[in-house]
């Protein structure tokens, strides 16, 4: 009865009832949750049909018939791309976007509601995280960002938060090497940010130098996606954009006070070496020849 599949199977039968995805008429708008879902992907500014589809998960007949039940109603207008015949585009129609507004209030409710079922707020929020990380493990994209960008920022922010929390001495970014990440950008660099869907849930950054080689800085995953390899996976692309670029040796620093990180690197084809640099934080140093 209380069996790991069994608790699964409790949580999804408590979702889909309290998220409306049996009813027939979603949020009492009308109409089933996949046409709604299908129109909050519009609204939200998804419009290429191909794009809706893959992001939500449907088959062609579904997005097709879906697509067809909202162009009656007079929410959706559909036309050929621009530049490409052969792939489509939809967007809202003035009646469509009252409906899609009309459906974020509800939304917004809906979620306010839930919270408030806990005196534990952010406890709740962490194991929603956790729970919606999980589930989309599979479509988490890196996205290249200006490290000044306000998401990269968000991640940079996290990341500092935690080496405060985690370090005996605690953490300032002003005493660490480049705080403003400005080596951190093509052709130099790049900064790579994991996004599950809406959230940013990672980050890492390739740091260019005029010393022989380049360093992966600031490699942060947040605690709802640990245990998902994404670290793993950053590091790949930031170790694949060094190769574009044309770096060929990589070096990085660390706190033994991360044991997780140090353990990713040994296991990941890095070398321990000697101190480089005069940061006061890091005490383990490694290098990796691409």
């Amino acid at each position: 009865m209380f069996d790991p599949v069994s608790r699964v199977r409790r949580f999804n039968r408590a979702v889909t009832s309290a998220v409306g995805a049996l009813d027939t008429s979603f949020l009492g708008r009308g109409r089933p949750l996949g046409a709604a879902r299908v129109l909050n992907a519009i609204g939200h500014g998804r419009s290429d049909v191909a794009e809706i589809r893959d992001y939500l998960g449907l088959d062609s007949g579904l997005m097709s018939r879906l697509l067809r039940g909202l162009e009656d109603e007079g929410l959706i207008e559909t036309a050929a791309h621009d530049e490409d015949a052969r792939r489509r585009v939809a967007k809202l129609t003035r009646t469509g976007r009252r409906e899609f507004n009309a459906y974020e209030a509800l939304s917004n409710a809906q979620a306010e509601d839930f919270l408030g079922r806990h005196s534990q707020r952010d406890m709740l929020l962490a194991a929603m995280d956790m729970v919606a990380s999980a589930l989309t493990r599979d479509r988490v994209v890196l996205t290249e960002m200006d490290p000044q960008d306000e998401t990269a920022r968000y991640c940079l922010g996290e990341y500092y938060a935690e080496l405060g929390r985690r370090f005996r001495q605690g953490f300032d970014v002003k005493l660490s090497r480049d705080p403003d990440a400005e080596d951190m950008r093509r052709p130099r660099g790049t900064f790579l940010v994991a996004m599950s869907d809406t959230l940013p849930i990672g980050c890492v950054g390739l740091k260019g130098t005029d010393r022989g080689y380049a360093e992966i800085k600031r490699l942060w995953v947040a605690p709802a996606a640990r245990g998902l390899r994404l670290g793993r996976r950053l590091m790949d692309a930031a170790e694949d954009t060094a190769r574009e670029i044309g770096i060929a040796l990589l070096r990085l620093d660390t706190n033994s006070a991360l044991p997780e990180a140090g353990q990713l690197y040994r296991t990941t084809g890095w070398t321990e070496i000697p101190r480089f640099n005069d940061d006061p934080y890091p005490d383990l140093f490694f290098e990796k020849r691409l």
